[in-house]
């Protein structure tokens, strides 16, 4: 690179600090650094010698998964934003005289983390890290899921069949390749009468702060009231919990009050049994409360380019969904900074 060009990229970087680019900001308030023990644990389970090529920083992999679950975009289009995008190298670390890994390479590196079960324990770590902080989980929390959709699958009535019962159809055991394209795991479920194909994103947010603290991902036709004992943040200082009417039955309030728990769970109409207005009214204000964890899922809509992942399995989704719940709070918390 010529000198006028080094200060060229210098004077591009300049323009980008002075429009408070938000990449720059995630870049210097968060403490990258804080995930390498955890990230390294990757390459103590996949290798099995150090002979050969050293493997790229797992930082720097890391946060071009971050990169891509933030703009919700493919590794291919990933590879190509950042040999692009200024603002996506000076994020990364990266000049233009430097090599940029390809979509095969971070492919493989998500396969990985995916595969070693890593992507919650980077969860709590930076959970970790939000408590010494003075971040800690208080004034309650609140449930809530959303469904997280994958691309549908062209299957015959006779194979949808065979996939909700559990069965794997023959057809696609003698033929590995169309196997490995088939998604046994994504279920359809209908809500407020469209039908939707795919999982869902179970989380449980702190009030005070509005971070994602617990979180399960489940098959779309898992009803919301399933995973609620798999999300309650035992940790939290307030025992107060918010919730919809779904989580809402007297099986349900009896569990948590002898986990003591304070339920704000709204109460629910039935057939034949409307709510009353005192009922109503008391919904009404714990909303005030439980509106707050839409922010989440409005910010994957609105910043984060929808909901969509492009993954086929559960393990993978899992992985995928922790990561963009991962990123929401790294977003999350340079808003509170």
């Amino acid at each position: 690179m010529s000198q006028q060009g080094f200060w060229d990229f210098q004077s591009r970087h300049e323009k980008l600090a002075e429009q408070k680019d938000f990449l720059i900001e995630l870049d210097i308030l968060i403490l990258w650094e804080d995930f390498r023990q955890t990230l390294e644990l990757i390459h103590q389970k996949t290798r099995k010698s150090n002979v050969g090529r050293k493997p790229i920083d797992v930082i720097l992999m890391f946060k071009l998964l971050m990169l891509q679950r933030l703009y919700n975009i493919s590794d291919t289009e990933l590879e190509y934003q950042v040999n692009d995008r200024l603002s996506f190298m000076r994020f990364l670390g990266i000049g233009l005289e430097d090599k940029v890994p390809d979509a095969t390479t971070v492919w493989l590196f998500r396969e990985q983390l995916t595969k070693s079960d890593l992507v919650q324990d980077l969860s709590h770590r930076f959970d970790e890290y939000l408590q010494k902080s003075g971040h800690a989980a208080q004034a309650g929390q609140i449930v809530d899921a959303t469904l997280v959709p994958v691309p549908k699958q062209r299957n015959s009535r006779h194979e949808n069949a065979g996939v909700k019962a559990g069965k794997v159809p023959g057809s696609w055991q003698d033929t590995p390749k169309k196997l490995s394209q088939k998604d046994i795991d994504a279920r359809w479920t209908s809500k407020n009468g469209q039908f939707h194909y795919g999982y869902k994103n179970h989380i449980n947010v702190d009030v005070e702060y509005g971070f994602i603290r617990c979180y399960e991902v489940s098959d779309a036709a898992v009803h919301d009231s399933e995973m609620l004992g798999a999300i309650l943040d035992s940790e939290n200082a307030d025992k107060g919990l918010w919730g919809d009417s779904a989580y809402r039955s007297e099986v349900q309030e009896i569990v948590l009050v002898l986990l003591g728990f304070e339920s704000h769970i709204h109460e629910r109409a039935y057939r034949g049994n409307p709510l009353t207005e005192e009922q109503k009214a008391s919904n009404k204000e714990k909303s005030k409360i439980r509106a707050k964890v839409e922010h989440n899922f409005g910010s994957w809509v609105n910043e984060m380019r929808g909901k969509t992942i492009k993954v086929i399995g559960k393990t993978r989704a899992k992985a995928v969904i922790g990561l963009r719940n991962l990123v929401y709070n790294l977003k999350r918390y340079v808003f509170w900074k």
